[in-house]
């Protein structure tokens, strides 16, 4: 469906988020992976959704292509669709090479922001065009979609345009292949700030 329409895409974290994203027709779900609680999460998750496509996030740190292997292995026989990891392409190499559908990282990371702050990435020459040759670091790696986060429209719709990975649009704007939200921005389930 690329260049077709823009996909729907929720962060869930209850079967009944999941079940409701399903009954609603939202295109595609992700949901964490990366801890013992989430991974036992994740088969009720599929049994709430069980004709939908859900993503898994592996953790974050994963050392080596074995670990990440492992992993996502283990939540592909789980019932997830495909896992997103947010490592290098050197990883996301390893772990397609073996078969597993992978999604990739780009723009702001929020465990980086100590030295990026929260703010847009890609707004200058240089940070557009290192964002363009990490798109296709993760491309050549064998990504088959990147989620691209905090990046202005302008650059994530020539990002877009330019791959063929889908690219799913975390406050990137609405020219990507997706438009990715989590759950408590949608249902107001949070005590910090309004997003």
């Amino acid at each position: 469906l690329k260049g077709e329409r823009v996909l729907t895409h929720i962060h869930v974290k209850s079967p009944e988020e999941a079940a409701a994203a399903e009954a609603a027709g939202v295109d595609l779900m992700s949901c964490s992976y990366d801890s013992p609680e989430a991974q036992a999460r994740l088969p009720r998750l599929v049994e709430a959704a069980p004709n939908s496509f859900l993503s898994c996030a592996t953790p974050h740190g994963m050392a080596t292509r074995e670990e990440a292997i492992r992993i996502s292995f283990r939540a592909l026989e789980t019932g997830a669709s495909s896992v997103y990891c947010s490592g290098s392409p050197w990883l996301i190499e390893g772990m397609a090479r073996e078969g597993i559908p992978v999604v990739g990282h780009l723009g702001m990371v929020p465990r980086h922001v100590t030295w990026t702050g929260y703010r847009a990435i890609g707004k200058t020459a240089d940070e557009a065009e290192k964002l363009y040759r990490g798109m296709k670091e993760l491309e050549n790696a064998g990504a088959y979609a990147a989620e691209l986060e905090v990046v202005p429209h302008q650059l994530a719709e020539y990002l877009s345009a330019n791959t063929g990975m889908i690219l799913m649009s975390l406050g990137s704007g609405a020219a990507c292949d997706t438009q990715f939200l989590f759950s408590d921005d949608i249902l107001g389930d949070y005590d910090e700030r309004i997003p």
